[in-house]
Parts: C-alpha cells; sequence; structure tokens
C-alpha cells in the first residue's frame, strides 16, 4: 500500500511541475485583474466557480477522449509529442519576447468559462501537456495534477491583488518569463522525445540489412 501511494506521489509530481509552468497563474494575474476590474467581490466569486467548472471539465475530456480522438484522427503520441512541442515552444518564445499582455473585454455573465477558464486558464499549452504526461505516468496523475493546479491558479486569482502588491508588477513579469522559460525547455524535451520514438518506430520496421 505505501508503495503504491509512494509510487503515485512520485507521478503526480512529475506531472504536478509542467503543469505547473503550462499554467502559467503567474501570467495571467494581468489579464485577470483587467477582465474582472470594476466587479463586485460577489460577482469575482461567480467568475471563479465558473472558471474551475469550465476549466476542470475541459481537462477531464479531453484526457479521457483525447486519445480516442488521435487514434480516429491515425495520428501517433509520437506525432503529438513533436507537434505540441512545436506549439509550445513557439507559445513560449512568444510570451519570452512580446510586451504585456493587452486587456480584454469580455461579459462578465461568461467570463468565467471564456475566455478566463478557457483557453488562457487551460488552453493548447495545458490541452497538449496533459495529454502528453497521462501518456507517460498515467490519466489519474496527469488528471490530479492538472485539477491541482487549475484550483491553485484559481486561489491564486482570489488574492491576485494582494499578491500584485506584495511582488509588483515587475515581479509578477518576472515570474511570467520564467514560466515561459519552463515552457520552452518542456517543449524541446517533448519534441526531442518525439523524435526519437519515430525513429525507434522506423527502424523496428525496416528490414534486416542484408550481409
Amino acid at each position: 500500500m505505501n508503495d503504491v501511494l509512494l509510487d503515485f506521489s512520485y507521478k503526480f509530481l512529475l506531472c504536478f511541475v509542467p503543469l505547473f509552468a503550462a499554467v502559467d497563474a503567474a501570467g495571467l494575474f494581468p489579464l485577470y485583474m483587467g477582465l474582472t476590474e470594476g466587479l463586485t467581490p460577489k460577482v469575482k466569486g461567480r467568475v471563479l466557480r465558473q472558471m474551475l467548472l469550465t476549466a476542470i471539465s475541459v481537462v477531464v475530456a479531453f484526457v479521457f477522449i483525447g486519445q480516442v480522438i488521435l487514434q480516429f484522427l491515425g495520428v501517433t503520441i509520437s506525432d503529438f509529442m513533436v507537434a505540441g512541442g512545436t506549439m509550445l515552444f513557439v507559445v513560449a518564445m512568444t510570451d519570452l519576447f512580446a510586451a504585456d499582455k493587452g486587456r480584454i473585454h469580455s461579459d462578465p455573465e461568461s467570463l468565467g468559462a471564456v475566455p478566463l477558464g478557457v483557453p488562457l486558464t487551460v488552453g493548447p499549452a495545458v490541452l497538449t501537456t496533459v495529454l502528453l504526461l497521462a501518456n507517460t505516468y498515467g490519466r489519474l496523475p496527469a488528471l490530479m495534477a492538472a485539477i491541482a493546479n487549475i484550483i491553485l491558479a484559481a486561489i491564486a486569482f482570489s488574492f491576485a491583488a494582494r499578491i500584485e502588491r506584495l511582488l509588483g508588477r515587475n515581479g509578477i513579469r518576472t515570474l511570467s518569463k520564467i514560466a515561459s522559460l519552463l515552457i520552452a525547455s518542456i517543449a524541446v524535451m517533448m519534441i526531442r522525445r518525439g523524435v526519437f520514438e519515430m525513429i525507434a518506430s522506423l527502424s523496428g520496421q525496416l528490414p534486416p540489412p542484408t550481409p
């Protein structure tokens, strides 16, 4: 029992760290504060609950049917690793070298779902990462790690104004850049693993050399 729990905890941690970087709650602070500016605490609470429900629902659905969709399309995990890694790298580089993210205007009645829940909290980076982690470490550790990060982001958003006063905008910007750098590193790892698996798969299909 202890061995099973220890193994799960280890896999959970391995899934939690890359998903923490992919969610990038620090980078979303300015957007969240811009989106909810002028809203009452009651409305902000409803927005956060809507964000939690939307983000968790999308992640759960993608973990369980994402693999089926890929198989239906004839896409292998190696293909997905290379494509997803390339996309993550572009996203990370854009965040690293882009100016501050501008404000997004949205309807307060739905901003918890769109754009805050999807695609800001759970976007392509998170979906790509969670599917690859589920394939590597299992669905349960990846799913629990994703849900934990979403809840952590919601808690952080609830203290966004206080955290900004504590760290300052420069501190928030620094955390966002560090997260983008981690995402870029994870993207390179995904591409490398995907290419290596493709080569290994092709090597197994090639006929042995003739003497």
